[in-house]
């Protein structure tokens, strides 16, 4: 079954304008020199870079070269139709308009090829957020003995043994010269030749003048006291 067609407003005034803006261009082109069929292809350059640009702002509303490119045709639209308006001699074409009517196909041509190889503006994608590790519930477990049967009782998780201490560092003995063992036995002997004692630790350190440790190591090597 046919489908019957609805007559728009806005459809009917698309028709009457794209076919007043042609005709005006064809004429703005002829006056410039452009004849025959030339004159028909330049609204038809025209409408074809707005459609271009048109189609590229749909996709890409950001993008600066569409609506820079759409402004071009729209002023080559407006301006044609502002031209054979009465404002322009059509009879005496200036010099400038004629040469950007020449001009007008190459520009034409480089603002189609831009607008449809030119790469479309891309949404950046979506970093996916890190995933974090699902917590798993705690799950209470219940022990359920048959029946019948008496429950046994769970035996208690043995006691850990505490750690023996370290043992404590036993204090290094300092090593005694030979030499000093020496001359520390030659007064020690002179002392108990003279005094008829042994000589004291402490006596053999004023002697000396020896650290404690030392005057130890030798005290017990010469068995004083």
């Amino acid at each position: 079954m046919p489908r019957s067609i609805r007559l728009d407003a806005v459809l009917v005034q698309a028709v009457i304008a794209g076919a007043l803006s042609f005709a005006h261009l064809h004429d703005l082109a002829e006056a410039a020199g452009q004849s025959g069929w030339k004159a028909w292809a330049y609204p038809v350059s025209v409408d074809l870079l707005m459609v271009a640009a048109w189609r590229r702002l749909r996709t890409a509303r950001r993008d600066r070269s569409a609506w820079t490119w759409f402004v071009i045709a729209l002023f080559a639209s407006l301006g044609a139709n502002v031209a054979t308006a009465g404002l322009l001699d059509l009879g005496a074409v200036p010099a400038w308009l004629c040469i950007l009517v020449a001009g007008w196909p190459a520009l034409a041509f480089l603002g189609g090829t831009l607008l449809v190889h030119s790469p479309a503006d891309q949404p950046a994608p979506e970093q996916p957020a890190d995933d974090e590790p699902a917590q798993l519930p705690e799950v209470e477990v219940t022990r359920t003995d048959p029946p019948g049967v008496d429950p046994q009782p769970v035996p208690a998780a043995p006691e850990l043994a505490p750690a023996p201490a370290s043992p404590q560092p036993v204090p290094s003995v300092p090593a005694v010269p030979a030499a000093l063992l020496d001359h520390a036995r030659k007064l020690a002997d002179a002392h108990q030749a003279s005094t008829g004692t042994p000589m004291p630790a402490e006596a053999l350190s004023a002697r000396l003048g020896l650290p404690e440790p030392m005057v130890n190591a030798i005290s017990a090597q010469l068995q004083l006291t």
